[in-house]
Formats: structure tokens, sequence, C-alpha cells
């Protein structure tokens, strides 16, 4: 669909940017030392946490949250981390797991993990384009893809470098590099999407953060801890409970999104190992309880990324609303403008005539009172007259103003007699002009009120007027006429206001667009005056139709519900 290829290019727009924002942070050259420093540091702390023993020189360990996080790098900021996983790799071996290993064989492990994963990161990362906040499932997915393609070709490549060195036998490798393998796997799969989203999305938990929050998170490692405490203390046959993990973790996704699965899949991760080692399970045992882990981790990593998906689309969905509702206020408000140029020499004359009087009224009183004997009844009433002339003029000024200052609704309670006088005060210079007779119902009901936008609702009635204005006009109708009439109506109770003209009528194939944007008879038209009309009154709890299209009795209905108690 349209929408979600907007979402998803948006959603990568900001990834992109936050990952520039990220690199730019660590840009300059003391930030990236230090920085490369730390993630050296922190993997070796994290080797030595996590190493159980060694095997004829590989690493058996329940997993490998050191690969996960520098991986995680590699992913964000290049090949140059590859390099960081090299020194990692080789310290590791030598202060962690106090290797024996000749120096070449040392220096073939760790560049074997290295360029492996390095060469791997940097595939997805340029050649398919993974976007790094991974805010997609297709993201995730291919995380989980590369990182398992990652560890099968390091295993493999480290396996050969020792049978070829003689460290290992065939027999050897079918024991190493199981948990070589599944250790890799689920350290990318766990700590490889926590990298990135602390690095790429750090505000949304903080901006969020809050004492119910915490409490949340304590309460789920409690429940975490609990739980795999009776699933490790049961013995070897506890991994047929593990399947218990998947509610919480699970909740979590659902409740957070991505970022809720991958705190939770790490706090599962190390109560799961921290026990493992409490209670003394063998390498084996450790492998099956992390295949187990594996397959929580991918179905809460998807679970997660859905959520997070779905919001995504779900803001977008309310941005565009709000951006299409700004339009369209400025739409309004643009028509307004053209309906206000259309009319604005027939109202120049408008107000031109009471000035006018106004004028010729003052200086009469002027002549008035410098007359021998002042005629206090003609000046008095001179000065009324006068008053009214320029009080209807500033009507005129009051109504053009209200009409064209306001971009937002602005409701209030509407007596609909004042509404519709207000609206063919302001269409009648124009309609006069084309000469156009126009003329409202005389029965309309003067206790008939409705809640609305006024200048809105006028903006609705001056456009079908108009509208008609120019119709009969553009045809040449003899003797034209509009005639405005609003009538109450009852189940539910609603009031409907007519626009009834005697001009040359609407064509089906018209009709059948009419209210759509850019739909116009008009060469100068805009296509945009019955759109807003329907935008407005559908916002308003109503809508609006043609009643008929046949020349000579063309009718337009719109309905809004009545103001009742």
């Amino acid at each position: 669909m349209k929408s979600s290829g907007r979402v998803d290019s948006s959603i990568s727009g900001s990834s992109l940017a936050a990952t520039r924002k990220c690199m730019s942070q660590f840009g300059t050259a003391p930030a990236s030392s230090l920085l490369t420093i730390g993630v050296i540091a922190a993997y070796v702390l994290l080797e030595w946490v996590s190493f159980i023993h060694e095997y004829k020189g590989v690493p058996i360990t329940p997993w490998n949250p050191g690969l996960g996080l520098v991986f995680g790098f590699t992913v964000l900021f290049g090949a140059r981390y590859a390099a960081v996983l090299f020194a990692g790799a080789v310290i590791a071996e030598i202060a962690v797991l106090r290797t024996n290993l000749w120096w070449p064989i040392i220096l073939g492990l760790a560049a074997i993990i290295a360029g492996g994963y390095g060469l791997v990161a940097q595939v997805v990362r340029g050649h398919l384009r993974l976007d790094a906040g991974l805010n997609r499932l297709r993201d995730v997915v291919l995380l989980l893809v590369s990182g398992a393609v990652g560890a099968a070709l390091v295993a493999v490549f480290i396996c050969l470098l020792l049978l070829a060195d003689h460290e290992l036998d065939l027999a050897d490798v079918l024991v190493a590099a199981g948990p070589l393998l599944i250790g890799d796997i689920i350290g990318i799969a766990v700590i490889t999407p926590l990298t990135l989203r602390l690095a790429l999305h750090p505000q949304p938990l903080l901006d969020h953060f809050s004492l119910r929050m915490l409490m949340e998170f304590l309460l789920f490692v409690a429940v975490v801890i609990a739980t795999l405490w009776v699933i490790v203390a049961v013995g070897p046959n506890g991994s047929k409970l593990f399947y218990v993990m998947f509610l919480p973790v699970v909740v979590a996704a659902v409740r957070y999104g991505l970022d809720g699965a991958c705190i939770g899949l790490a706090v599962t991760q190390l109560a799961l190992v921290g026990l493992l080692h409490l209670y003394g399970y063998e390498a084996n045992a450790f492998a099956e309880f992390q295949l187990l882990m594996l397959i929580l981790s991918a179905t809460g990593l998807t679970v997660g990324v859905v959520v997070t998906e779905r919001r995504h689309a779900d803001e977008m969905v309310r941005a565009v609303e709000r951006e299409l509702k700004a339009k369209e206020l400025e739409a309004a408000q643009a028509a307004r403008f053209n309906l206000v140029s259309g009319t604005a020499a027939a109202l120049a004359h408008e107000i031109n005539q009471p000035l006018t009087a106004a004028r010729a009224l003052a200086r009469s009183v002027q002549q008035l009172l410098r007359g021998p004997v002042a005629d206090a009844a003609r000046v008095g009433a001179n000065i009324e007259n006068l008053i009214t002339q320029i009080d209807h003029a500033g009507g005129v000024v009051r109504r053009m103003r209200d009409f064209l200052r306001r971009g937002r609704p602005h409701s209030s309670t509407i007596v609909l007699s004042e509404l519709l006088s207000d609206a063919l005060a302001l269409a009648g210079p124009e309609v006069a002009s084309k000469g156009v007779g126009i003329a409202l119902d005389s029965t309309t009901d003067d206790s008939l009120v409705i809640h609305g936008d006024a200048v809105q609702l006028q903006q609705v009635t001056l456009n079908l007027v108009r509208n008609a204005a120019e119709a009969i006009t553009d045809a040449r109708t003899p003797n034209g006429r509009i005639r405005v009439v609003a009538r109450r109506l009852e189940a539910p109770a609603r009031i409907e206001i007519s626009v009834v003209d005697n001009g040359p009528g609407i064509t089906a194939e018209v009709a059948a667009r009419l209210f759509d944007p850019l739909t116009t008879s008009k060469t100068d038209g805009l296509g945009l005056g019955l759109s807003i009309s329907a935008s407005i009154v559908e916002a308003h709890g109503g809508r609006i139709w043609l009643q008929t299209g046949r020349a000579g009795m063309t009718e337009f209905r719109f309905s809004l519900p009545l103001e009742t108690g």
C-alpha cells in the first residue's frame, strides 16, 4: 500500500538521522578513541563474565555478549569496528582464556572472528540496507539471519584452523562447534538489538520513564528470576518447562514494543546464565537451554518489532491527519479570500453608498448649525440618520473582517436566521451586480439554533450562492433568481438549508464527482469550493448533497444537527 511506503521511508529516514547524530557525537578523534577503548574493555569484561571453560582452544560459552556488543557497533559505524573485535578477541584469548595456543593460531582465530563478522556486518549494512534502528520486521529478521550466517562461517573456519593445526580432530569439532555456534548467535540475538536501540533511540524510554515503569520492571525481573529458578531447580528435565518464559517476554514486547523485548530478553538471559552456573550445569545442558533461549529471542523480537512498527504507522497516520487538517484549514481560508476577491468591487460600492450618505448628512448638519437659527429637530434627525448609515457601513466591514480573519474553527451557539442574513448580506452586492435576484425565505424560524463555527457555515452558504449566481450569469439566464430556504426536520432533529436557482442545471457527469477536489465546470475555477464545503458540513456532523440538477430548478441542500436542551 502507498501509506506503508510512506511510513517505511519515514522510519528509515529517522533512523538515518539518528545514526548520523550518533556518529557525529563520536566523530572527533578523542571521542572516537575513548569509545574504541571502552568497547574493547567492555568486550573483554563480557568475555570474562560469560566464559565457562575452554575446549582445546575453543571457548565454550553459554552465550557471547561481547560479540553482540561489538557486532552492533560494526553494523552502526562500519568496518573499523572489525579491528576492535580483532583486538578484543586477542586480549580475551590471552587474559581471559589464558590459552596455550601458538601466537599465529591466536591471531588466526581473532582474524577469523573479526573478518567473518566484519564482512557480514558490511554486507547487511551496505548492500542489504539494514535499518540500524530496527523499526521494521524486515530489519530484525535480517539481523538475526546475518548473525546466524556469521556465526556459522566463524565456527566452520575456526574448526578448520584448529583441525589444520591438529588441535582438534573430527570428533572434537562436533563437540565444540555446536556450543560455539549457539553462543555466538544468542549473543547477537540478545545484545545487538539492545545495543542498536540504546545507541539510536535512547530517548523514548527516558522520556516516558516513571515510577510505574520502574515498578513494572522490578516486577518483571522478580517474575523472570522466580520462574527460571523453578525451571532450573527441576534439573535437566526443567528445559521442558522453559516455554513458560514466553509469557513475560511477550507481555513486555506488547507493552513496550521492541525496546521492551530487548530489555526483557537481556534480563531473562542474564538470569538464566546466572542460575545455570549456580546449579553447576554442564556445557551440553547450557546448549539445550540456550537453544530454547534463541527461540524465545526470535519470538520476543518479532512481537516487539511488529508492535513498534504498528505504533510508528499509527503515529504517521496521525501526523498525516494533522497535516491534512492544517492544509484543509489553509485551503478553506484561501477559498474565503478567493470568494471575497470576487465581491470586492461590489462591496466597495455597498460601503461607498452609506459613506456618501453619511458625508452628505454631516455637511447638512454643519450648514444647519451655521445658520442664524439652528433647527434642532432637523439636526437631530440628520445625526440619527448619519449614525445609521455609519453603522450599516461598519456592519459590512465587520462581517467581512470576521469572515476573513479566522483560520481555525471557533464553535459557538448560532441563531440560524442571523447566520443566513449575514451570509446573504455578504453575497448580496456581488449577486446584485450580476443582475441576479436573491431572497431568504421569509418563513425561516428565528428560534432555530445550531452549534458550530459561524464563519465556516457562512462560507458553505456563500459558496453555494456564488456558484448559483455564476452559473446563471455564464448561461445568460434571463430573470435569474436564487432562493435560500431553511426548514426544521425531526427524527433526528436537524435543519436543512436549501439553495435553489433557476440556472442551466448540472450534467450527470459533473454531478457524479461534484464534491471531489479539483472538480469544476468553470474555466477559472479551482474546484475546491464544494470539496471544502463538504468537509466543513461533515465536521459539523451533517452532510451536503445535490438534491436536483435539472435546468431551471437546481437545488443544493445541506443538513446540520439542531442545538437541543
